[in-house]
């Protein structure tokens, strides 16, 4: 899966900070079956998924394939100032891993 499956919308307000964060993802179970071949599809989900602001952990997931198609989250923490950047970083369940930014509003 290619980078840049993750869109954030972040805004800090006072000593907080509002995260809204969505996974642009298949989140293929691999128990399904390709309705004109037959074949199994593989599975390909998100298994993890970290945010990290100023080298702190502020929100991490642990996934299965119970999780829907371009799984939404939503979350708050404790400090950030607009233009701080926020770093995630996923694991897909085929190994492949990346990291993302993004800036705070």
């Amino acid at each position: 899966m290619a980078k840049g499956i993750i869109k954030v919308k972040a805004k800090a307000s006072g000593d907080k900070t509002k995260v809204k964060l969505m996974a642009k993802h298949i989140m293929e179970t691999g128990l399904r079956t390709d309705k004109k071949t037959g074949e199994k599809i593989p599975e390909m989900y998100l298994k993890e998924l970290k945010v990290m602001h100023a080298g702190k952990e502020v929100f991490a997931a642990n996934m299965g394939t119970a999780v829907s198609k371009n799984p939404y989250f939503a979350f708050n923490f404790a400090g950030g100032a607009k233009g701080d950047e926020l770093t995630m970083t996923w694991v897909e369940s085929t190994g492949n891993t990346a990291t993302e930014t993004a800036k705070i509003k």
